[in-house]
C-alpha cells in the first residue's frame, strides 16, 4: 500500500473533529487479490483487514482507494494481466468484458469493505472512485457511471465517494454525485488550480489530495527529489487557504519482486525498484528533515503530538561476500519449465501463454547457415521488453524496447537461437492501449522471417525456494560467464542483524532474492538506483545461514562480489542509455499522475 496523511475537512458530517489525528489512505491493488480469475487472495501482506485494524488500534481514520485502476507506479496500474488473455479488450471503458471481470471483483471486495465504513463503526471516512480518468484518453463517461451505481449499490447512500485528477483531467475524471478533488505538487499555480477546481466543485473544502512532496524514479534518469523550502511553502500557502492536503508519499516504500510499473511518455521508461520517493519518511521508515519540516507547518495550524519521534531503526553492514557460480540459465531449463515448451509457428506473448510476471524464454534453429555477421532484428518495436539473446548457449547481446540495436549473428544451419525476454513492468500511466509483454512480432534474421518457436514460460521463483536439491546439468562454463546466469552464497549473521541496503557493485542488471523472497530487480550499471531495501525481518539473524541468490542477465564483474550497507545509494546514474530511443523526443519527461 502507499500510505498517505489524509484530509481534515472532507469528514462526514457526524464525524467529531480532532478525534483522530491523522488520515492514513491506502490503495488496494487488484491484480495483487486476485491473481487469477476468481481466486482472491487477502493473506499476509495482502491482507487489507490486518491494515485497517492497524490503523484503527493507532487511532488513524481511513481513506480507501480500491481502483479498479489505481496507477500507484504499479504493474499495469493495479489491473490484472489476465485481463489482457482478451487480446481485443478495451481497458477502463465500458467494454463488456472489461465491466463484467469489474463487477465479479468488487462484488467481493466491497461487501467486505463494508464493516469498516465509518457509520458502520469502522475506520474508512471516503473511498475514491477509479484513479485520474481524466488522464485516459477514453473519456467514457458511461464507465465512471457504471462504478458510481456498482459502488453506490454495494456500499450505500452514506459513504463519501470522490474522484481524483489532475488539472487537465478534471473534464473527463469528475462525475455529478462524486465529490472532484485535484492532485498538484509544490511547483504548480496552486491559485489558479483551485480556480478550476471550483467550477467543477463549486461548495465544500478546496482538497488535494496528491501532494508530491517527492517524484518517482526511471531507470537511466537521476534521482528525483523536492526540496524542503518548495514543499514546506507550498503545503503552508494551501494550509492559509483552508484547504485539505493529502501527500503523496508521505512514507517511501520498495516495488518488491515484479510489482513496478512502467509509464510511456514517447519511449518505454520501467520504475526502479525503490520507491523511496525523497518522501518525508524514507523507504526504510525512517524520519527525514522533509519529515520535521513539514512537522513544523502542521504545527501552525493545529496542535501536534507532543514528544520526540520513534529514532530511525537500526542498519546493519556485512561484507563484501564472494557469489559462486551455479550455472547458466540454460542449465536449469528443465526446473524452470517442468511442464515443457509450447510450440507455436509464430512466437506468443506472455499472456497468451498466462505468464504474468517475469521471464520467458523463446527458442528457434538457425534454417540456414549465416556465414558472415547477420543483423537480428524486430519490426514494429516487438520486443517488450528486454531481449538477451543467445546463440548455441553463447550470449550474443541485447535488444530493447524503443531502442535502436544493432545485433548481428552468425551460425551453422540448426544451431539454436535462444531470446530470453524480460518483462519489466506493464504500463501503469500514460498509454490508452493494453500494454503486451514477450515478442509481439517474430524476429527477423537479415531477410529471414524466423518460425516454429518453442516458448518456456519460466517460474524462477519457484526453482530459487527449492534451490538445495537441485544440480544443473554439468556444462563447460566459461571463466568470466556472460549472459543469463545464476550467482548465490550463504552467509550467517552474528548479532540481531537490523535493516540493510545491498549493494552490487560492477554487477550489470538482473534480479536478485534473499532467503526465497524476491527483492526486485537491479540495474547497477544503468542507475540511478545502486542499492536494494532489505528488511529486517527478511533476514535469519544469530547465526542461521541466510542464502542470497542472483540472477544475472548480462555481464558478472571479474570479482563477483556483494555487500550490505547501512545507507541507501539511490542517485548514481552511470549511462543515460535513453538518449537512443527511437523517438524523436530525449529529454526526461515531466509526468503527472499516481
Amino acid at each position: 500500500m502507499r500510505a498517505m496523511e489524509g484530509w481534515d475537512s472532507l469528514l462526514l458530517p457526524a464525524l467529531k473533529k480532532g478525534t483522530r489525528t491523522g488520515r492514513p489512505a491506502g490503495y488496494v491493488p487488484w491484480n495483487y487479490h486476485e491473481p487469477e480469475p476468481g481466486v482472491y487472495n487477502f493473506n499476509g501482506s495482502r491482507d487489507l483487514f490486518a491494515f485497517l485494524k492497524e490503523a484503527t488500534l493507532a487511532n488513524l481514520l481511513v481513506i480507501l482507494r480500491p481502483g479498479p485502476y489505481i496507477c500507484a507506479e504499479w504493474e499495469m496500474g493495479g489491473l490484472p494481466a489476465w485481463l489482457l488473455r482478451k487480446p481485443k479488450i478495451h481497458l477502463r471503458t465500458s467494454d463488456p468484458d472489461f465491466l463484467a471481470a469489474v463487477d465479479s471483483w468488487f462484488k467481493v471486495l466491497l461487501p467486505r469493505i463494508y464493516p469498516w465504513l465509518y457509520h458502520n463503526g469502522g475506520n474508512i471516512i471516503s473511498i475514491q472512485v477509479e484513479n485520474e480518468y481524466g488522464s485516459y484518453r477514453a473519456c467514457d463517461v458511461s464507465y465512471m457511471r457504471h462504478l458510481a451505481g456498482l459502488f453506490r449499490a454495494l456500499l450505500g447512500d452514506r459513504i463519501l465517494l470522490f474522484t481524483t485528477d489532475g488539472p487537465e483531467g478534471l473534464k473527463c475524471g469528475s462525475l455529478q454525485g462524486l465529490y472532484t478533488t485535484v492532485d498538484f505538487g509544490p511547483a504548480d499555480n496552486m491559485t489558479k488550480i483551485f480556480g478550476l477546481l471550483r467550477k467543477y466543485e463549486p461548495r465544500g473544502p478546496l482538497v488535494n489530495s496528491e501532494y508530491y512532496t517527492g517524484w518517482l524514479d526511471y531507470w537511466g534518469q537521476n534521482h528525483s527529489t523536492r526540496s524542503i523550502p518548495a514543499v514546506t511553502k507550498g503545503l503552508e500557502k494551501m494550509l492559509k487557504l483552508g484547504a485539505s492536503v493529502n501527500m503523496y508519499m508521505f512514507h517511501g516504500g520498495t516495488n518488491f519482486g515484479y510489482w513496478n510499473g512502467a509509464d510511456e511518455k514517447g519511449r518505454f521508461l520501467p520504475i526502479t525498484t525503490s520507491y523511496d520517493y525523497d518522501a518525508p519518511i524514507s523507504e526504510a521508515g525512517d524520519p527525514t528533515p522533509k519529515l520535521f519540516a513539514i512537522r513544523n507547518v502542521i504545527s501552525k495550524f493545529q496542535e501536534v503530538p507532543l514528544g520526540p519521534l520513534p529514532p530511525p531503526s537500526p542498519k546493519m553492514t556485512l561484507g563484501p561476500l564472494n557469489l559462486h557460480l551455479d550455472g547458466n540459465l540454460l542449465d536449469f531449463l528443465d526446473f524452470l519449465c517442468p511442464q515443457g515448451p509450447i510450440h507455436s509457428v509464430l512466437p506468443m506473448t506472455f499472456e497468451a501463454v498466462n505468464q504474468v510476471h517475469g521471464y520467458m524464454l523463446y527458442r528457434t534453429y538457425l534454417p540456414h547457415t549465416v556465414s558472415e555477421p547477420t543483423q537480428l532484428w524486430v519490426p514494429n518495436n516487438g520486443v517488450h521488453d528486454r531481449a538477451y539473446v543467445m546463440v548455441d548457449g553463447v550470449f550474443q547481446g541485447v535488444l530493447e524496447r524503443n531502442m535502436k540495436h544493432n545485433l548481428f549473428l552468425m551460425g551453422k544451419i540448426g544451431a539454436t537461437l535462444d531470446v530470453l525476454l524480460e518483462n519489466m513492468g506493464r504500463l501503469s500511466f500514460g498509454s490508452n492501449s493494453s500494454d503486451f509483454k514477450g515478442l509481439l512480432q517474430p524476429p527477423i534474421l537479415g531477410q529471414t522471417i524466423l518460425t516454429q518457436w518453442l516458448m518456456f514460460p519460466l517460474k524462477v521463483d519457484n526453482l530459487v525456494k527449492g534451490w538445495f536439491p537441485i544440480q544443473p546439468l554439468k556444462h563447460s562454463h566459461p571463466q568470466t560467464p556472460s549472459g543469463p546466469t545464476f550467482y548465490s552464497t550463504t552467509f550467517p549473521i552474528l548479532n540481531s542483524g537490523g535493516d540493510t541496503f545491498l549493494f552490487l557493485p560492477g554487477w550489470t542488471k538482473g534480479q536478485v532474492w534473499i532467503n526465497g523472497f524476491n527483492l526486485g530487480r537491479y540495474w547497477t550499471k544503468r542507475g540511478p538506483q545502486q542499492t536494494l531495501y532489505v528488511p529486517r525481518p527478511l533476514l535469519f539473524p544469530r547465526g542461521a545461514h541466510n542464502r542470497i541468490t542472483l540472477l544475472e542477465l548480462e555481464n558478472v564483474p571479474p570479482q563477483p562480489q556483494i555487500q550490505f550497507l547501512d545507507r541507501p545509494i539511490l542517485n548514481s546514474t552511470k549511462h543515460r542509455t535513453y538518449v537512443y530511443s527511437l523517438s524523436s523526443a530525449s529529454e526526461p519527461m515531466e509526468l503527472s499522475g499516481h
